[in-house]
């Protein structure tokens, strides 16, 4: 099920659920769909700085993580350290106080630590906190550096969930010993990607975690479970309520774009007219960047910002005469603030794109896509077969898009 984002802001306003469809025209690293966005820009389009205030409040540590917890050769039992952070700040104790756990994600774990849910209610509950950073992400990393991790074969098989949750079991088990809080219930938290590994957690680990709060976690978009377009849908809902001008201009203008860039010089007037820093090579990485844009703002559409009013304001308020490309800038500047010029790959950092391609191209199979008159985006269907050969040429390996249902569950999860 996809909750509209407005809603979704009343739980996990920082949590988002973003993908970049799946379509045959885009460059082979936009094939895959993505999970979570992190980061400032994500969080504050126009940069301005909200990081935690409180982070000086956590205690790194580090544990020895086991590589392999489900097999026994020798190389199973190598060690990596696996980076956590604590906050006792206002844990009341072991007797009264509960362990709230933030379970990581795709990406390093310093971009998780900004006001949320459970920095808000810690207090409330005299919560100890608790955030730990996903193995192959941020700086835990088995078996030497990350790029030497992800071209080796044999080390990425140890890069899924499963192993992801028994790295929380340990070091959760580990928290409870240290602190003596063996009595301390443990409520594991997450959103989108992190969502799902909270369920997960909660279904496989129920003697470790009393409970599990899972915002925009997306564990039905599996398997054909849920309609493929219904991230996209939503989005495009978001929009239209709040400005139908605006959502005819966005459905509109992806045309415009191409029909610019097939001129002689059209790449070099579209660089221009969006002031990209670096010069465009194709469409797609205009359309992907607008793609991105619009889902952000969807998904972080709460106050005090309203980013979809934003980018709405932006482009239904642009100067009399303006062409369709001209308001789709204003909006794209009202959104990103006025800079000299704008980098089409900010949105993520390298660590998030190569992990989550691993990712998505072994067990996480999210069959993303969107129709051709259902959303104010182009046509992008889901085509599980370029995907599959796309996984296949560059790792390998096929994807298995039914293990996720089979090892968890689908609307039998429980």
């Amino acid at each position: 099920m996809v909750i509209s984002p407005k809603t979704q802001a009343l739980v996990l306003p920082w949590l988002l659920l973003w993908f970049t469809s799946f379509a045959s025209s885009s460059s082979p690293l936009r094939l895959i769909p993505r999970l979570g966005v992190h980061g400032p820009i994500a969080r504050n389009p126009r940069g301005k700085n909200n990081f935690f205030e409180s982070k000086m409040d956590f205690r790194t540590y580090y544990y020895k993580q086991t590589l392999d917890h489900f097999n026994y050769q020798p190389e199973s039992y190598a060690k990596f350290e696996q980076r956590y952070l604590v906050s006792s700040k206002y844990w009341k104790s072991a007797n009264s106080g509960p362990i709230f756990a933030y379970l990581g994600d795709e990406s390093s774990i310093d971009d998780d630590l900004a006001p949320d849910f459970l920095t808000v209610n810690a207090p409330r509950f005299g919560a100890l906190l608790v955030y730990i950073e996903h193995r192959f992400y941020g700086i835990s990393i088995p078996l030497g550096t990350r790029e030497e991790a992800l071209k080796n074969g044999s080390t990425r098989g140890y890069f899924n969930s499963a192993q992801a949750l028994a790295d929380y079991a340990q070091v959760l088990l580990k928290v409870k010993n240290d602190f003596s809080a063996q009595t301390s219930p443990i409520i594991v938290f997450g959103g989108s990607y992190g969502g799902m590994l909270a369920a997960w957690f909660r279904l496989k680990y129920p003697h470790i975690a009393l409970g599990a709060l899972a915002s925009s976690a997306p564990i039905l978009y599996f398997d054909n479970i849920t309609p493929s377009d219904g991230y996209y849908t939503v989005v495009t809902r978001d929009f239209r309520e709040v400005s139908e001008s605006c959502y005819n201009t966005i459905k509109e203008s992806w045309s415009e774009i191409d029909k610019v860039a097939a001129q002689s010089n059209g790449l070099s007037l579209l660089s221009k007219k969006f002031k990209t820093c670096k010069p465009l090579e194709n469409a797609s990485d205009l359309k992907d960047y607008l793609d991105s844009m619009y889902s952000v703002a969807a998904q972080y559409d709460s106050p005090p910002t309203y980013p979809v009013n934003v980018v709405c304001d932006g482009i239904d308020g642009a100067l009399m005469g303006k062409d369709i490309l001209g308001r789709i800038f204003s909006g794209f500047v009202a959104f990103r603030g006025n800079n000299s010029c704008y980098d089409l790959d900010e949105f993520f950092s390298s660590q998030t794109l190569d992990g989550w391609q691993w990712q998505t191209c072994s067990e996480l199979v999210i069959p993303i896509g969107r129709g051709s008159n259902d959303t104010m985006f182009p046509a992008a269907p889901f085509d599980l077969k370029v995907y599959s050969d796309y996984c296949m040429e560059y790792y390998g390996v096929p994807p298995r898009p039914h293990w996720i249902t089979t090892y968890y569950g689908g609307h039998h999860i429980k």
